[in-house]
């Protein structure tokens, strides 16, 4: 039986192992931490169970599952959950909180479906709406739309060539914008995205993964914001390691990858180290799962020389992006899905989990008396704070505490949030504190950047028994996300089986949806670019919100979609 050794337990690691334990694989996975999942696992509040109950449950950060993931949620499909599959932990968000500094907030919901012309502009109408709402004028809200419209539109040489060296911030033009609009539309929009920054992030990548989002926003079943139902490991990591286990698959804990043997050609074994020592890892093939900022450490001269591309990872940015709960004595459920606080100077977003948590007795946790838990993320560690005047890596753990609830309640100021109602918190123990010195995170994130494309490794290396499974790797996907992981790790099952030569079927990977009805103006698209002409938008958006054609190409389509539009009308009208 051909062996693989796959080196990390996170949604890569654990993504790999499920692919190749139902191909017949002998699988080990090696995990440094005493349990699976990385950053995606939860974790209980060490010593806060009392009477006999559990620990209070805490994450690195909340999980956010958007319509458009389709890799992470077909492996969710196949593991098996009471009668059903830990897919059916998933449930939907139905509203956006966009709160601003001094308590005006904004409330975004999705509607729509994007299957036509006719309901495409109806779904712009509805953002048009809402953006008003926010102050941003009509012109530049028609500007935005213009240049999302570029986006769609664009061939995917344009996108890979000229928008992957353009920031996000420099596609939209926010430099010349409104500060509303550079809040809301330029910063708000990146915002739900990980550890995304406007002026650093890709304009391909940034625009890419908004489009997505849109089309889930404007599809009736889109299902655009999706979060699990209970603590992240007790619904999902915990069910797939045993699902995995009943599979053959070998679960390590507590084995941190020392080092990785190379002699220029090939891999030729890892060494682990355990609590009891070091020991070394032999196998047929090695899957690289671990985070980019430690596999990197472990890259050797060989390994570089045999592949060059892998040297080009110390060029990969991170960065923090990590969270705090607050245990309440009383639920605050805030909106029914994910808050932005748009103003603050820690780039906070968060989620009122009971709500989401129907089958969680809280009761039974800690000392029996929370009722709610408030999840936050905090995503700019180089900004001062508004109570402290200091950056989130240079204050302690209750400085953390006080300036993340300062910033939550100067975006709810209606006595919504009150601290006397919080019983216990929670940071994020990747976050450690040095005495002396400033804190540091043992799990930074991978963050997005123009032109990191080229520093970014395929799945499978030019070592041919070495591959990667990692959200660093090259994916449709491409952002840092457990879909990116997921995606990453189908293709390095691929690469396997087409190295060792197995017969079982590859695994399915996808390319992120486009609307057919925008095809064909990709495809004119990609002869202005063959041509050296610049991306041009096909429709304009109007003071009354309509779409205005600027090409024959888009006339008839708009023409289309009216003759549709009556068709519908004269028979709804009949069938009444």
């Amino acid at each position: 039986m051909t062996s693989v050794a796959i080196l990390g337990g996170g949604i890569g690691g654990l993504s790999a192992a499920h692919e190749l334990a139902e191909r017949g694989f002998e699988v080990t996975v090696y995990e440094a931490r005493d349990e699976f999942g990385g950053k995606a696992r939860s974790m209980p509040v060490p010593g806060s169970g009392t009477g006999g109950r559990k620990d209070l449950p805490a994450e690195h950060g909340f999980r956010f599952f958007p319509g458009f993931y389709r890799h992470v949620t077909d492996t969710m499909r196949r593991i098996p959950y009471g009668d059903g599959t830990v897919y059916d932990r998933l449930t939907q968000c139905t509203e956006i909180l966009m709160a601003q500094a001094g308590g005006a907030n904004e409330i975004v919901a999705p509607a729509g479906i994007p299957k036509s012309w006719r309901e495409l502009v109806g779904g712009l109408r509805a953002l048009r709406a809402m953006v008003l709402q926010t102050g941003i004028p009509i012109s530049e809200f028609a500007d935005f739309t213009e240049r999302m419209l570029v986006m769609m539109t664009s061939c995917d040489e344009r996108r890979l060539h000229e928008f992957e060296r353009r920031s996000w911030w420099e596609f939209v033009e926010a430099d010349s914008k409104s500060s509303a609009y550079q809040k809301f539309l330029a910063r708000g929009m990146t915002r739900t995205l990980v550890a995304a920054k406007a002026e650093e992030m890709s304009a391909r990548t940034g625009g890419a993964v908004l489009c997505q989002l849109i089309y889930d926003m404007l599809r009736i079943d889109g299902r655009l914001d999706n979060v699990l139902d209970g603590p992240t490991s007790e619904v999902w990591i915990d069910p797939w390691i045993e699902h995995l286990s009943d599979r053959g698959v070998t679960l390590r804990r507590g084995c941190t990858v020392s080092g990785i043997g190379c002699d220029g050609r090939r891999i030729t074994g890892a060494t682990i180290t355990t609590a009891q020592g070091d020991e070394s890892v032999r196998a047929d093939f090695y899957i690289a799962a671990l985070p980019v900022e430690k596999f990197r450490l472990l890259v050797s001269p060989a390994m570089r020389a045999a592949d060059p591309r892998l040297g080009l990872l110390r060029h990969l940015k991170c960065d923090w992006m990590t969270g705090i709960m607050f245990y309440l004595d009383t639920d605050v459920p805030l909106e029914h899905g994910h808050a932005i606080f748009i103003d603050s100077e820690w780039a906070l977003t968060a989620i009122s989990q009971r709500q989401f948590w129907p089958d969680i007795d809280l009761q039974q946790r800690g000392d029996g008396r929370v009722e709610g838990i408030l999840s936050v993320d905090v995503s700019a560690w180089d900004v001062p704070g508004p109570v402290t005047g200091k950056v989130a890596t240079a204050c302690t753990e209750d400085e953390i505490r006080q300036e993340v609830w300062a910033q939550l309640v100067d975006h709810i100021d209606d006595g919504t949030l009150d601290e006397s109602n919080v019983l216990a918190w929670f940071l994020d123990p990747a976050i450690e504190f040095p005495n002396p010195g400033a804190a540091t995170n043992a799990e930074p994130l991978l963050i997005n950047t123009t032109s990191s494309w080229e520093n970014r490794p395929d799945a499978s290396t030019a070592l041919p028994n070495l591959f990667l499974a990692a959200d660093y790797v090259r994916t449709h996907t491409d952002l840092a996300t457990m879909e990116a992981a997921n995606e990453a790790a189908r293709a390095a099952v691929n690469a396997i089986l087409k190295a060792s030569g197995s017969s079982q079927p590859a695994c399915t990977v996808r390319k992120l949806q486009e609307p057919w009805l925008l095809w064909p103006f990709r495809q004119i698209d990609r002869l202005r670019w063959k041509m050296r002409r610049p991306a041009k938008a096909p429709f304009r958006l109007d003071r009354s919100g309509e779409l205005t054609p600027t090409g024959p190409v888009a006339r008839a389509c708009l023409a289309a979609a009216r003759v549709r539009g009556r068709r519908a009308f004269l028979t709804d009208a009949g069938a009444r």
